[in-house]
């Protein structure tokens, strides 16, 4: 057994019911917890030496509206045009969005959850803890600095871009954005242009707000096409004469 699953076996046995999931991915051991048991099981994670995950590398949030989905599907691509695949449940980032494209989107359930990451240098092993916000109007989590002081900022940072709010933190107010910012810009119901825009008015001979006025679009996705060479023996005059056209312009 790798060290890995025996880290995921060792959670499992000592925390039980507590785990809600134990998976291992992309080399490292992930479990999910609730809330309620955020703090008892991070400060055991922290002091038992058959843990010692002392250090929190990193906090942050995730949004899992539209998980999986996509507004475009671009694997494909040929001489008329890129191979698309619109789906109405992401029309917040579409222009105009028609009437049969319309799907009804299915009620989200947990929606928002934090996610930290964790090391142990006297084990030289590493894990991810995931706890989900109960509510997805109100995403709250209970704050860890308690147990990690490193979480300070990166709580804040979560809280600014996400809008998650964590239960205990001494000082929780946006760290990125403007003063006055409104709205969270990772959250994925969050407006590409944003909802303001900053301007210089001539008469009032200072910097205001108003509502932006730039239309939200899909990007053109960019597809890289395979080269279009003509097989061995074969030769396209039309091809050729217009490479050695832009031979001759580019000399």
């Amino acid at each position: 057994m790798s060290d890995i699953h025996a880290l995921a076996a060792q959670l499992q046995d000592r925390f039980g019911d507590s785990l809600q999931s134990v998976a291992v991915r992309v080399g490292e051991v992930t479990v999910e917890i609730a809330p309620g048991d955020l703090l008892e099981v991070a400060t055991a994670l922290r002091d038992e030496p058959a843990f010692g995950f002392e250090i929190l590398i990193d906090l942050c949030g995730i949004d899992y509206a539209n998980y999986g989905q996509d507004e475009w599907a671009t694997e494909e691509s040929s001489g008329t045009g890129f191979s698309r695949g619109v789906d109405a449940r992401t029309a917040g980032h579409l222009a105009v969005v028609t009437d049969e494209l319309a799907v009804e989107r299915p009620a989200e359930t947990r929606r928002f959850a934090a996610v930290y990451h964790l090391l142990s240098v006297a084990n030289n092993q590493r894990m991810r803890l995931r706890v989900f916000a109960p509510d997805d109007d109100l995403p709250v989590v209970p704050s860890v600095i308690q147990v990690w002081s490193s979480a300070n900022w990166y709580e804040r940072e979560a809280f600014d871009l996400f809008g998650i709010l964590f239960d205990g933190h001494p000082d929780l107010r946006r760290i990125l954005t403007d003063y006055g910012f409104i709205g969270h810009p990772f959250r994925k119901d969050f407006p590409l242009s944003g909802n303001v825009e900053v301007i210089y008015d001539a008469e009032k001979k200072r910097v205001v707000y108003q509502p932006v006025t730039i239309e939200p679009r899909v990007l053109v996705p960019k597809v890289i096409r395979a080269a279009n060479v003509p097989a061995a023996g074969e030769q396209d005059d039309g091809d050729s004469d217009a490479e050695a056209t832009a031979t001759e312009q580019a000399e």
